[in-house]
């Protein structure tokens, strides 16, 4: 008869190897086209509401990085030129840098206040307080 430590290796050795736990929190690409001379993101307001963010915050950002006026559309954003969804992933991943992840935990629960003259990020998880450098 087995011990009870040799089952529990039996039992440890048939059992499924398990994924590699994704985080919580991914960004989201781009999606987007081409309309003649203008760039379409059409899951604008799904990566706002990824970040907990205000669209027009987001889209004051691209604007100035992108250097291009731009409009919201419904759900889209309609960019003034034609830019690659590359540089606009890059982009997009800076603002999470800079207005999203909080700094101490890296965690996404942040919210921007502001105080007096200047922006923090906030986090909810850790309850760090940075200011934001970037300017907008």
């Amino acid at each position: 008869m087995k011990s009870y430590e040799e089952m529990l290796e039996e039992a440890k050795s048939k059992l499924p190897e398990v994924a590699i736990a994704k985080e919580r929190f991914e960004l989201s690409k781009v999606k987007g086209h081409l309309e003649g001379n203008k760039t379409v993101i059409s899951n604008f307001s799904q990566i706002c509401s990824s970040f907990d963010r205000d669209q027009a915050h987001l889209l004051k950002f691209l604007q100035r990085e992108l250097a291009t006026p731009a409009a919201i559309d419904g759900p889209r954003l309609i960019l003034g030129r034609k830019i690659s969804s590359a540089r606009i992933n890059e982009k997009i991943q800076q603002y999470a840098r800079d207005f999203v992840i909080c700094k101490e935990c890296g965690k996404p629960d942040t919210k921007v206040i502001k105080e007096e003259r200047f922006h923090y990020l906030r986090c909810t998880a850790c309850g760090a307080k940075q200011p934001i450098v970037a300017k907008l």
